[in-house]
């Protein structure tokens, strides 16, 4: 067992009693965890819950590192299938708060200061508590803003990575002993999804991230990000300005006074976020959206963001335009552009199939129609054809899906395709616009001159190496096997006819000797070998004739 593992072996046996707890038996004595011994100890829950329901439970239970894993594996339609998708999509992080002395100390920490010098107001009671940190209002002592302090949870860091340590063990073992999901390359993903919550752990880094967005978004946004108070922030500590407003997940729609207006705001801003600017929050869903008192939408808890290139965005422009101009072909070539995998695909058979899937979609109204069930159609899709996105354009689709769905709620009648093709319209004219297609000249250009002052240099090194006798060149053979099968046939056949005429010739030398015993009046073994060279002969005949080999 891993080193790191062994010295978490009390974690363990907390993990294997509540996998055991929730039916997950032949797990524990596949991967042969060690606490396997507790399973006849164990009170399971009732036996009618489905295996994905039981799996969110136990992700539930076992705390905040697995309920940020199930989040994170639910922004990744091309790994698992839309039903787990749909019950992670329901872990929250609500947790109860911590003890406020032990806040404090974190705080003091942070600042380097008493609590009394940062703050002259700093309210016990927190605005929100979850797994990794805890919010808490207070009044800036220098300045006078109310603020939002988020502070981090204390000891939570060593917590999960003792979790990211067993978690990457069981990676190991299911990678090993596991044929099926060789394919998902599961350590890789425990590293993946270390890197991405050691990130969300930083706040100096989610810091940087609302201060990227204000800028994106500039003065006339419609969408509204809080101001950071940078100088106060730290790795554990981020202090911005608090906003008045209340959660999607606690508002009473019919009171707003244009909620279709509001509608538009969120999606047209996570359209702009993704397409245009190509830095978005990568989970807007209701929990961390507020609306505020003049009704303007606010995104909180930056911690995780999604990045994308400007080649990124354009080859999604083109692809959303296939989507809606219900184009297979275009669609298809859009998809194999910004996948990887298989690289012999059917690709027919994969234009028929999202065919089908976008004839099932546009079955109904088109303000009816559901982009977010028809992108992760078309990843499901992808999955079966093995063909893999790379994770910020998965992100992003479930960002765009999760904004879908927010604007639904705010306003159930809002007619998205058509709000949507608006917007992807005129970002897809920004192309054409003459400053676009100059810098796309000017970026040519400089390739080519750069290219220019490359291939003298590369061309000098072949010939020095050429020269001091260090050229080699390196040959793959690919689908050889037919070919080498039928130089064995040729080679087979050859040395079995060069027999045969050996035999017959050597026949005819023991015939003319006259050597006894005879067989119709020549020697016996001249005529047994005329007889056996005759057979094989005709054998071989038969063979090349029945198989068409001639």
């Amino acid at each position: 067992m891993d080193f790191k593992a062994v010295t978490s072996l009390g974690r363990f046996k907390d993990i294997v009693m509540i996998l055991i707890k929730y039916g997950f038996d032949d797990l524990i004595e596949r991967l042969d965890l060690p606490g396997g011994d507790l399973l006849k100890r164990v009170n399971k829950v009732e036996q009618n819950l489905g295996t994905y329901e039981r799996i969110r439970l136990a992700f539930q239970d076992l705390g905040p590192t697995f309920v940020k894993f199930g989040q994170i594996m639910s922004l990744r339609p091309d790994l698992l299938p839309p039903p787990l998708i749909e019950e992670l999509s329901k872990l929250q992080d609500d947790v109860a708060p911590v003890d406020i002395e032990r806040i404090k100390e974190v705080v003091e920490q942070s600042t380097g200061k008493p609590l009394e010098e940062t703050f002259s107001i700093f309210d016990t009671a927190p605005l929100a508590a979850a797994s990794i940190s805890q919010v808490h209002r207070g009044v800036l002592k220098s300045g006078g803003q109310i603020v939002s302090v988020k502070v981090q949870r204390p000891d939570i860091q060593s917590k999960m990575e003792t979790d990211l340590n067993i978690l990457a063990f069981v990676a190991e073992r299911l990678h090993e002993r596991v044929e099926e999901l060789k394919n998902f390359d599961l350590p890789n993903l425990v590293q993946l999804i270390r890197r991405t919550l050691l990130r969300e752990l930083d706040f100096n880094r989610e810091s940087r991230n609302m201060k990227i967005a204000r800028s994106y978004a500039g003065e006339g946004s419609k969408i509204y990000i809080p101001e950071v108070y940078e100088q106060y922030c730290t790795k554990q500590l981020l202090i911005m300005e608090y906003v008045q407003g209340a959660k999607l997940t606690e508002i009473d729609f019919g009171a707003l006074t244009d909620p279709e207006s509001l509608a538009k705001q969120g999606l047209n801003a996570a359209i702009n976020q993704i397409l245009k600017d190509g830095f978005f929050h990568a989970d807007p869903h209701p929990g961390n959206i507020l609306v505020t008192s003049d009704e303007r939408i606010c995104l909180i808890d930056w911690g995780m963001t999604g990045r994308l290139s400007e080649r990124d965005r354009r080859e999604l422009i083109y692809l959303l335009k296939s989507v809606f101009e219900k184009d297979g072909e275009a669609m298809v070539l859009a998809l194999l552009r910004i996948t990887t995998g298989d690289n012999t695909i059917d690709q027919r058979g994969l234009e028929r199939d999202l065919l089908d899937i976008m004839d099932s979609h546009y079955a109904v109204p088109l303000k009816d129609m559901n982009i977010g069930q028809l992108l992760m159609a078309i990843t499901d899709t992808l999955r079966t054809y093995r063909l893999r996105l790379p994770p910020d354009l998965v992100i992003m689709i479930k960002a765009l899906v999760t904004a879908e769905g927010t604007a639904r709620t705010i306003y159930p009648a809002l007619d998205v395709v058509s709000e949507a093709r608006g917007q992807i319209s005129e970002l897809a004219k920004e192309r054409y616009k003459p400053e676009t297609i100059w810098r796309s000249i000017r970026f040519a250009f400089s390739q080519f001159f750069n290219l220019q002052k490359e291939i003298p240099k590369r061309f000098e090194s072949i010939l020095d190496k050429a020269d001091q006798g260090e050229l080699t060149f390196g040959f793959r053979h690919q689908n050889l096997d037919a070919f080498m099968k039928t130089i064995d046939n040729v080679t087979s056949r050859l040395s079995f006819a060069i027999i045969i005429g050996s035999m017959v010739i050597g026949s005819s030398m023991i015939v003319t000797t006259g050597v006894k015993p005879l067989l119709f009046g020549f020697p016996a073994l001249g005529v047994i070998g005329y007889i056996l060279s005759g057979l094989l002969g005709f054998w071989l005949i038969f063979n090349i004739i029945r198989k068409r080999k001639y």
